[in-house]
């Protein structure tokens, strides 16, 4: 067979069975295996043939687990170069192959390929029962199994069959305790990949699945799937003796503690029961009244470590937090988070009686009583109230104790609103208008003084004056 054909040019050995064209004699020589079918490089462990000895050497890192191209964004490593190369597609989001039927964009050449037959309909296989296509006879073969109900591949521990012979052969790792994927910055091995690719999201913070009512990511979708409970307010896990009921499975668990007394830390004071020595601690400083962590800047006392640590955020000023929507800062995530449903207008807190949605939990459980028919009475005059916040309030009346204010003496029944009302004698203008610099006692004032937009009217005209 004649292999070389000199042509002008700079490529001058041209393949004359299809006429592709080389520069030089041992490029040539290699492109002719495709035609000829000649393997001659062959794999020592597995018995693989390749035409070329640089397939060899990338066949070879599979067996020896060599993966010299990491990424440097994940440090996700691959076997060849041209696998990080579509890798990096996936941080980058570009889809370089397009398809020229319908428009359809694909990050590898081989998956625009195989798209391309759907459109080929006379190189497509169609199942008669629900109309798919498929590029081969194989895939259309598996496809009806599914139809067919037909599951040829079956375990011979337990018996149970499957339809595909790598969903069998997935499973024999539960017996065989094969656990072929291992991490490599951990030494974790896993049984399956899509464990091991959620496990690896975990050293590189990788979050792909986005809740999109409040923005949070999660590495896992089962993550995404119990977190979407919060919003929706579905509390799926009930205990079958107090019927209290939960977001995670987790979290009843924990809790049916509590019940079993031979697993439960009992409060002597209250005999009320914690699933750990932990919690039972912390309890118990309500009995005592301790409260042994002190802010030092205004010495106010908290029981909990956390608690003044919260605290302390109120001398600092610390509002890391911004809502993109109006400005507003808030110190917490958490209260960003909650603050975000008044521009979203989302009620997660629905009222199972009622149908009516809150937006806070608070709200809800303010609503609930409404329900409960539980009143509470004031001790003095018997007049109920259906929330405490209004007891309370209606309690100062009974109180003797007055608060007078020193410039009038007027009497206020709390110290709240004598606070409020002093400062009509004090002629403090905190609230500050930014367009023309007036001040005002009364955020409410300054707010009625930009929805008249007074200021504006007063700055175009001086305009005017001055023109």
């Amino acid at each position: 067979m004649k292999w070389k054909t000199k042509i002008s040019g700079e490529s001058p050995y041209t393949c004359q069975h299809c006429g592709k064209v080389f520069r030089k004699n041992t490029n040539l020589k290699c492109h002719m295996r495709i035609h000829t079918g000649e393997k001659p490089f062959s794999c020592q462990q597995c018995g693989n043939s390749f035409t070329q000895k640089g397939t060899l050497n990338r066949h070879m890192r599979i067996h020896t687990g060599e993966k010299p191209y990491s990424c440097q964004l994940c440090e996700k490593s691959f076997t060849a170069e041209v696998n990080l190369k579509y890798h990096m597609n996936s941080h980058t989001g570009v889809k370089p192959f397009r398809c020229e039927q319908c428009g359809k964009f694909f990050k590898r050449k081989k998956t625009l390929t195989s798209h391309m037959k759907m459109h080929l309909k006379e190189n497509c296989y169609t199942c008669h029962q629900c109309g798919m296509t498929f590029r081969d006879i194989k895939h259309l073969n598996r496809h009806m199994r599914i139809h067919t109900g037909e599951k040829p591949y079956t375990c011979h521990h337990c018996g149970k069959s499957f339809r595909h012979s790598v969903s069998l052969k997935t499973h024999m790792r539960l017996h065989t305790g094969e656990k072929p994927y291992t991490c490599s910055q951990c030494g974790n091995s896993f049984k399956y990949k899509a464990t091991f690719n959620a496990h690896m999201r975990g050293h590189t913070g990788e979050c792909p699945h986005r809740c999109k009512l409040c923005g949070n990511s999660f590495s896992q979708k089962g993550n995404l799937k119990t977190h979407m409970r919060v919003h929706t307010g579905e509390k799926p896990f009930i205990c079958a003796q107090c019927g209290k009921s939960f977001t995670r499975k987790e979290s009843l668990n924990y809790h049916m503690r509590i019940h079993s007394r031979e697993n439960g830390f009992q409060c002597l004071e209250c005999g009320k029961c914690f699933p750990d020595k932990k919690n039972l601690k912390r309890h118990v400083i309500i009995h005592t009244g301790e409260k042994p962590f002190i802010c030092h800047h205004c010495g106010k006392s908290c029981r909990f470590k956390g608690n003044l640590k919260t605290h302390m955020k109120i001398h600092t000023g610390e509002k890391p937090f911004i809502c993109s929507q109006c400005g507003k800062g808030f110190t917490f995530k958490g209260n960003l988070e909650v603050h975000m449903r008044v521009h979203t207008r989302e009620r997660p807190f629905k009222c199972v009686q009622c149908k009516r949605s809150y937006t806070y939990q608070k709200d809800l459980n303010r609503h609930l009583q409404t329900h409960s028919g539980k009143t509470l009475p004031c001790s003095d005059c018997g007049k109920q109230f259906i929330k405490g916040s209004n007891l309370k309030n209606h309690q100062c009346i009974h109180f003797k104790e007055r608060f007078n204010c020193n410039h009038c003496n007027k009497m206020f029944i709390l110290i709240s609103h004598l606070q409020i009302h002093q400062k009509i004698h004090a002629d403090v203008r905190r609230y500050l208008c930014s367009v023309c610099g007036k001040r005002f006692k009364w955020l409410g004032s300054l707010k009625c003084h930009q929805k008249m937009r007074v200021c504006v009217k007063s700055r175009l005209r001086s305009h005017r004056e001055q023109r």
